[in-house]
């Protein structure tokens, strides 16, 4: 099977062409079919199974024809990144077309988005809270969308964003095609699935099967010598391009940190960064002028680098579904990948977990010349907190200097005074 049996317009085949694409994925060979049919689609897929060509193409089909200067698609993802990567695949597959594509997403100006869009779009890719700004201050007209795509539903559910999606589709046409596509199904998308979506076909691909092409070691080791251990990790492994997940945004940043004062070109990806380092730290990666990249799993959706030849779990994930798209990001394309996770005598039900899920044990390894024994600080070092800064630094500076309170004269009881009322502030 190849692309040419979907029939798209000429100029949509000439962007599959130039793309490379040849033979379609499971994906997109089961979803494409009854997307183009008009019908709604719910898809089950994990990262790096092609799942964006699979929604792209038959929205292009469906507007390459239709009217220009309007936002006829709409394409709904939880971060800056993946939605910076599904514009690309709509650039790229859809160049010939000459369908104008925009990026919404907070964190930078709004102006410039608004400038885009009163240029004239025919598909929007957007994360859900900048959108709403944009319907707020009506910069934005939705009551021409054909189709809504809603794409990692289930990391949108995590991060709180199913309230903003259901306000924003009350601005949408009730007639409309739908599409959604999650990695996994929790309740509470299957509810979401239920007031959306009108009668859809569900197409569901290897949900939860790992790569063949990774490798899989577990690293028992005491949490506070993971940092150590992984040190030595890289120093013995043969690592081109090495993928790290952290459970925490501030983990994240101290341990890129940590590794780049230890000589490694190294970044972190949380979502306290500004966008530009964020995408500095996204086209060093790419590039190979950063050979590691710290992530959390939210800031790493998005994330698509064929060459990353090993995921370290530094923190196990919270689910087993987690694992498996976490390591879905080593071994594509052929090529072999690795996948270490250090784990603590807190993960073993999690690790169990994992276990059923792949239906194999993991191997447990241990390092010959690193020492286990050394013994935990009595209070954390590395990754404490600093203080936090003062929010009034008057008041601050007011009560270091401030006077103490005379003591009581001949051990009577010092009188208090009751304090005055303020006046009111001025109305100005």
């Amino acid at each position: 099977m190849d692309f040419k049996q979907f029939a798209f317009h000429p100029s949509i085949q000439a962007g599959i062409d130039a793309a490379g694409y040849a033979t379609p994925t499971p994906i997109q060979a089961q979803a494409i079919p009854p997307v183009l049919a008009g019908g709604d689609v719910m898809g089950l897929a994990q990262t790096g199974t092609g799942k964006t060509a699979a929604f792209v193409l038959p929205m292009l089909q469906r507007l390459v024809d239709g009217p220009r200067g309007r936002v006829r698609g709409l394409i709904i993802a939880p971060t800056r990144e993946l939605a910076e990567q599904i514009h690309a695949s709509v650039e790229t597959l859809g160049r010939q077309t000459r369908l104008r594509s925009v990026t919404i997403y907070g964190g930078v100006g709004m102006q410039p988005q608004v400038q885009k869009l009163k240029r004239g779009a025919e598909i929007v890719v957007a994360c859900p809270g900048r959108l709403l700004d944009h319907l707020g201050q009506k910069t934005i007209d939705l009551s021409r969308v054909e189709t809504l795509v809603l794409d990692e539903a289930d990391q949108m559910f995590d991060m709180g964003f199913l309230p903003n999606i259901r306000k924003i589709v009350q601005q949408l046409p009730k007639q409309r095609q739908t599409l959604l596509f999650s990695a996994t199904m929790p309740e509470a998308i299957r509810q979401l699935t239920g007031e959306m979506l009108r009668q859809p076909q569900t197409v569901q691909v290897d949900r939860i099967a790992p790569a063949t092409t990774v490798s899989h070691a577990l690293y028992p080791v005491e949490n506070h010598l993971k940092t150590g251990l992984l040190l030595e990790l890289l120093r013995h492994s043969d690592t081109e391009s090495v993928l790290v997940f952290t459970r925490t945004k501030h983990r994240a940043k101290r341990l890129g940190e940590r590794l780049a004062k230890a000589g490694y070109g190294a970044a972190s990806l949380q979502g306290n960064l500004s966008q530009n380092r964020r995408q500095e730290a996204m086209d060093g990666f790419r590039s190979g002028r950063f050979q590691i990249l710290v992530a959390t799993d939210i800031a790493a959706r998005g994330i698509d680098v064929s060459q990353v030849s090993h995921v370290i779990n530094y923190d196990i994930p919270d689910t087993p579904e987690a694992y498996v798209h976490r390591i879905g990001r080593t071994g594509r394309a052929a090529r072999s990948g690795d996948a270490f996770t250090l784990v603590t005598h807190d993960d073993a039900a999690m690790v169990r977990a994992i276990e059923r899920t792949l239906g194999t044990a993991l191997e447990r390894r241990t390092l010959a010349d690193f020492d286990y024994s050394v013994p935990a600080p009595r209070r954390e070092v590395e990754f404490a907190r600093g203080p936090r800064p003062q929010r009034n630094p008057r008041r601050a500076a007011a009560a270091t200097h401030a006077p103490t309170a005379k003591p009581a004269v001949s051990g009577r009881p010092q009188q208090r005074r009751r304090p005055r009322r303020a006046k009111p502030a001025m109305q100005g």
